[in-house]
């Protein structure tokens, strides 16, 4: 019987809404994986960062997900869709990190194929884009594991741990998705 409080359920992950009632733990999981996430991402490690985080995650343009252990139902990490166009766009644009110790055991994988089903499914989208720290190897190993492709690069993209930061730009399309036959989800 699939979990209520889960969007989509996968075998080993599955994704629910980011909720303010998650604060505590997300903030917690956020601390202590800092020294992992540099320099690739900041994360909300307050309870008043994760307030404007979460209000973010609120508006009409965006979608925050928390992709969790099947098993234990541990956070594992989040997946958000931000930046939404509607009209002929129909693209966002995809954020993620994982949590350690769930770090680099599929949990994450698994959930971004859940979370691109729904883009592409419920919320109605074309296009997804996701841009990247070319030293990120592991990042550009997970969108090349479900089929995006390389489309361009962005000196000084966005202003992350005190410095602009280079980035890739990496896009899957619907009719991509629907394609495949090797979904590592």
């Amino acid at each position: 019987m699939p979990d209520v409080r889960y969007v989509a359920e996968g075998t080993r992950a599955a994704i629910s809404h980011t909720r303010r009632e998650d604060a505590a733990e997300f903030t917690r999981r956020a601390r202590e994986s800092r020294p992992f996430h540099r320099p690739w991402l900041t994360l909300p490690t307050s309870e008043s960062a994760f307030q404007y985080y979460i209000a973010q995650l609120e508006r009409e343009d965006r979608e925050g997900f928390l992709v969790h252990a099947r098993e234990t139902g541990d956070m594992a990490g989040f997946i958000n869709i931000n930046n939404i166009v509607r009209g002929a766009f129909q693209c966002g644009s995809i954020g993620y990190g994982a949590f350690p110790p769930a770090a680099g055991r599929g949990y994450m994988s698994e959930g971004l194929g859940l979370v691109l089903r729904h883009a592409f499914g419920p919320l109605g989208l074309h296009r997804v884009e996701v841009n990247i720290q070319p030293g990120n190897k592991a990042s550009i190993g997970l969108v090349k594991r479900h089929g995006f492709r390389l489309e361009g690069f962005s000196p000084d993209f966005l202003y992350i741990e005190g410095a602009w930061r280079d980035h890739e730009r990496w896009a899957l399309t619907s009719d991509m998705l629907n394609q495949r036959t090797d979904d590592p989800a």
